[in-house]
This record gives structure tokens, sequence and C-alpha cells, in this order.
């Protein structure tokens, strides 16, 4: 499991969300989403023009030493239909790229900062480290490299840390490493796919009054790739319906998911079927079974495991059914 990655997917959707059922479930018509062009807080003078395209994350392997290379940039995101949003970004992609390593690996981080006009920085939440200096500030233009260990296996949230910290998250800058265990969990043998989803909300643009007092405009699920061939999507509103995942009938699957907020609690839930199987934050020893509905914190993460024994569309949403008006519903598309 989780042994090649694949670079940049960049999809424009349009929405369709569902209820627990059949019947396709219109967005509220008073819900209002806004684009970059709409906002009250003006673009920063140097992003104005800046519209960096993606670059495909870098990560090589020296026995148990990896080599981890990512950017942070300024890349247009459609997070709806015709509402694109200058996202302040990891490799140009919100979600930035899953990272995985390994438990006990050494990693040296390296993050290029192709932004001309702020600093930016990263926040693994997979490693002990000391903030102060191994999530310090990149300054515009420069690159920086840390090191530290894996320590710990699970799925973790990503971002940056630099303040106001609320204002780089929510312009786009998170994402999901997962650190495999070294004995692996005790599924491994029976897993036949698997797939990285990620939870996220928008506000208005760069505007952190509407990011600290006022409810999401967008609340999305996205997937990244894990292997060649697989859905890699941004976190846009209708991705995950527009381009569903794919599965056969009687096959086990498994989900790593997070939930990188910044704000909001995802209540996991699909559709049609029961988790076998659920290690919280993606621990082998926070291990349960039988669950319906998995809670994310904000920054929260869990392996999913459920098996589908019918042939249809199995629908995935946070059970938050306020936030599936706003775009947090995704497919799994089975056939025989």
């Amino acid at each position: 499991m989780l042994k090649k990655l694949i670079g940049v997917g960049l999809v424009s959707t349009a929405l369709v969300l569902s209820a627990c059922g059949n019947e396709e479930v219109e967005p509220d018509k008073d819900v209002q989403t806004v684009s970059a062009e709409e906002a009250t807080v003006e673009v920063i003078p140097a992003h104005k023009d800046l519209n960096q395209e993606p670059v495909p994350l870098e990560i090589n392997r020296e026995g148990s030493d990896v080599f981890v290379r990512m950017t942070s940039q300024i890349t247009d995101i459609e997070i709806d239909k015709d509402n694109n949003y200058k996202a302040w970004t990891f490799n140009g992609e919100a979600p930035g790229p899953v990272v995985v390593v390994e438990e006990g690996d050494t990693i040296h981080f390296t993050l290029d900062n192709m932004d001309p006009s702020i600093p930016h920085s990263m926040d693994f939440h997979a490693v002990h480290a000391a903030p102060d200096k191994a999530f310090a500030d990149v300054a515009p233009n420069e690159e920086g490299t840390f090191v530290y260990k894996a320590s710990s296996p699970g799925v973790f949230m990503y971002h940056c840390g630099t303040d106001p910290v609320l204002s780089h998250i929510a312009n786009g800058m998170h994402g999901v490493i997962i650190v495999t265990p070294q004995d692996g969990y005790p599924t491994d043998d029976e897993v036949d796919r698997e797939f990285v989803i990620v939870q996220n909300e928008w506000y208005k643009y760069n505007d952190l009054n509407d990011m600290t007092n006022e409810e999401p405009s967008q609340v999305v699920f996205s997937a990244k790739a894990l292997h060649e061939g697989q859905v890699n999507t941004n976190g846009t509103v209708g991705a995950l319906i527009d381009e569903p995942l794919e599965a056969k009938v009687g096959e086990k699957i498994r989900f790593y998911i997070n939930n990188v907020g910044p704000n909001e609690v995802s209540s996991f839930h699909v559709i049609g079927t029961v988790f076998d199987d659920v290690y919280i934050d993606g621990h082998p020893a926070n291990h349960m079974e039988g669950m319906q509905t998995v809670g994310l914190p904000a920054s929260g993460g869990a392996v999913v495991e459920f098996t589908v024994k019918e042939a249809g569309t199995y629908k995935f949403v946070t059970h938050q059914f306020n936030h599936v008006q706003k775009g947090a519903a995704g497919k799994l598309v089975v056939t025989e």
C-alpha cells in the first residue's frame, strides 16, 4: 500500500449534492459564495496578477532519510463554478499534495517560498519538534530546510504556521501527511483500494474577520492521489461528484481522511455502509469497529475501512448537512 505518488490534477466541477437517500438535493439558494473579485479585502498588490503554475511534489528516499521539497506559492483555484480564488498554496494545490513517509523516517524538508510578498512556513502535525526552530518562517523568494523524525504513525494535517495562522490555512495552505505504521495495520491484507479524502472550508477572500467570526461560504471534499491514475482534485465544490471514485462489488475500501478545517468539525459518513474498521488519527492502537460516523475535529484524521457489498453509488458526506448544502459531498461508484 501507499507505494507511489503522482503529480498534480486540477478539476473544475459543478455542484450536485445528496442527502441520506437517492434523491438529489439542490444547493440552498440563499448560500452566498464569494470570489476573490467580490471580496471586501483587496488582493495583496504583489499577488494581484500572480498565478503561479502548480509544481510537482519532490520526494526522494535514501534508506530511512526522506527528502521532501515543496513550494509555497500563489495559484488561482476554482473553488466553485466560475468562482476563482487567488489561493495561498503548497505546490499550487489546495489542499496541497499528500506526503507519505514511514514510521521512523527522518524527514529532510525544504520549503521554497515562491511568494514574492510574505513569509510562509510548514507545521507538520506528524513530528516532535520545537516550533520556533523547526516550523520557522521562510522569507519571500527564499528557501529553508528543516529536519525532524516521523516517530508516530497516523494521518496528520500539515499547514502554514505563519501568523496569522488562520489567514494562511483558510487561504489554502493545508494538506495531509501520512506516516505509515512500521508493522502496518491489522487489516492491510484485506484492503483492495485506498484513497485520501480531505475536507476543508472557504471564506471570503483573505478576510480575517470573516474567517474568524462568520460561517464558511463553501465546505468541500477533495481527493489527493496515492497511486497513478487516481483522481486528484482541489477543494472545489462538487469535484468528487463530477469525477467520482470507483470500486468493485465485494472490495474493502480504505479512506485516509483528514479535516483540515480550519474551523469546522466534520462528521464523516458513507451512505449505505458501516465502517468495519476505524483507526482514529490513523494510529493502529486506536482501533474501533462497526462505526456509522467518525467525528473529526479541525485537524483530526482517521483511517476508515468498509466493504461495498452491492453495485451502486455510495455517497460520502459530513453528516452536518448544512455543510453538505455548501459542497461537502462525494461519490464512490461501485460496479460488478
